[in-house]
């Protein structure tokens, strides 16, 4: 037996707001590379990640800043470091069946 899932309410132009940043977030090849590195690695600072992902820190921070803007990953400062990590409760709601209900016919 299929469980009922609540339909979300999508009708709020910041609810909209909300999904399309998060979406937007997601849509970028370099950003995924990250979520995966984030997810394999568990946390990382920009000097870790710089190597692997192949380009200035300045443009890792930018990807990193949109991903932290939409709440995909968490930063963690500890002295002059910030650690970057998976936000797992957001990844998984943006993965959710919950979510994917308002985009399936009924």
């Amino acid at each position: 037996m299929m469980k009922e899932l609540p339909i979300l309410d999508f009708s709020s132009e910041d609810m909209l707001e909300k999904y399309e940043a998060k979406f937007k977030a997601i849509a970028d090849k370099k950003r995924l590379h990250i979520l995966h590195e984030l997810t394999k690695r568990k946390e990382a600072c920009v000097c870790d990640l710089q190597p692997v992902m192949d380009m200035p820190q300045s443009k890792l921070s930018y990807h990193l800043k949109l991903l932290l803007d939409a709440n995909l990953i968490k930063k963690d400062k500890r002295g002059t470091w910030n650690y970057y990590s998976i936000n797992e409760k957001e990844i998984n709601h943006l993965l959710s069946e919950e979510l994917c209900c308002v985009f399936r016919p009924n």
